[in-house]
């Protein structure tokens, strides 16, 4: 099969080759259909989040069941699944206490090898799968099988982008009906938060992002408010639209530390900072003691919107079927496996919410 390996930090992704492991008792392979281009993949490309090589990139997918190994129970071949970056294996700690997104086996999964190069080099798949790929080989605890008629290119990004958007408003969060919030970022996460906001009900929502394609289109998806960090500072903004005092909940979907320090400063005493961006791995930012104590104010790191997968995948698909959450808006582009580096070229330009390799 041909998938797109890289070989080295900040080096043209390698479309190669690739001979799959045989499946084995617990495997699952299938065939890819559509992979999001996210910016998780651009971090491990660039080195940012130093995940090693060779990697096939890409985490955010869906496809069809081909072959499965004897033990599997939940797929069978022919079925449509989504790929899951975070295992859920069911029987860890923390998969027992409701907390799947934080499976213990998602380090054990990302170091597997999934095949071999033409060189007869080992390569493993970027957090256990390696979606920029025709097929991909798995374990079980990876995919979620799912009843849709939603097209590809718009369900793989429920694998990721929209589930950590929509997830950090329902669950995380959890905004109350009339609500006040902003996002500080409106990319693929940022849009998903956009609209997990207007799902929950929030009354005003601040889309905060330098890109005017991506302040318009967030307005289209339920943003009340869009706010030009080049018009001035944003929580100046933030602040002068609400009365000096801040909104209820923050979303900082860039992962950079200035702009989880700017979504701290937007929230109100008492409010709540969900951290859902993917900063550097050398990244840190600070706050005041004495802020944090007397403004009262929650920070909530954020993996995978805190979501239950296999009870949210289906959630998230019904909300799409229904027109009340729109993954179509969120696909710019399609492209192939030769064209992730410029997908990659693209997002950073900020010329697209997201391209799919199809």
């Amino acid at each position: 099969m041909r998938a797109a390996v890289l070989t080295a930090y900040g080096a043209p992704l390698s479309v190669e080759d690739v001979t799959l492991a045989d499946v084995g008792p617990r495997g699952v392979r299938l065939r890819i259909e559509a992979s999001g281009v996210c910016h998780s993949d651009l971090s491990a490309a660039t080195g940012a989040v130093p995940l090693g090589v060779p990697l096939i990139l890409g985490h955010e997918g869906t496809g069809t069941v081909t072959a499965v190994g004897p033990e599997v129970t939940q797929v069978r071949p022919g079925d449509r699944v989504l790929a899951s970056f975070v295992p859920v294996c069911g029987e860890c700690w923390f998969c027992l206490h409701d907390e799947s997104y934080l499976c213990e086996r998602m380090g054990a999964a990302s170091r597997e090898a999934k095949g071999v190069r033409a060189d007869g080099t080992p390569v493993r798949g970027m957090t256990g799968l390696g979606t920029f790929a025709e097929e991909m080989l798995v374990d079980e605890s990876a995919v979620v099988r799912v009843q849709t008629d939603l097209p590809s290119d718009q369900l793989a990004l429920i694998g990721c982008g929209v589930t950590a958007g929509v997830g950090a408003v329902l669950n995380t969060a959890q905004v109350a009906p009339g609500s006040t919030v902003a996002v500080f970022g409106c990319g693929g996460v940022g849009q998903s938060v956009v609209q997990g906001a207007r799902i929950a009900g929030a009354s005003r929502i601040f889309a905060v992002d330098p890109v005017p394609m991506k302040r318009e289109l967030a307005e289209r998806l339920g943003a009340t408010d869009a706010v030009d960090p080049g018009a001035g500072d944003p929580v100046e903004q933030v602040m002068a639209a609400t009365g000096g005092r801040g909104v209820d909940d923050v979303f900082e979907a860039v992962g950079r530390a200035d702009t989880i320090a700017q979504a701290y400063a937007a929230a109100r005493r008492g409010g709540t900072i969900v951290v859902v961006g993917m900063a550097r791995s050398d990244a840190t930012v600070s706050f005041s003691a004495l802020s944090l104590f007397y403004e009262s104010k929650r920070i909530l790191g954020c993996v995978f919107g805190g979501s239950q997968v296999r009870r949210d995948f289906p959630r998230f698909v019904q909300l799409a079927e229904s027109g009340r959450l729109d993954l179509g808006a969120l696909v710019s582009r399609h492209v192939g496996l030769d064209d992730v580096d410029d997908a990659f070229r693209a997002m950073q330009a900020g010329e697209v919410i997201r391209s799919v390799v199809v």
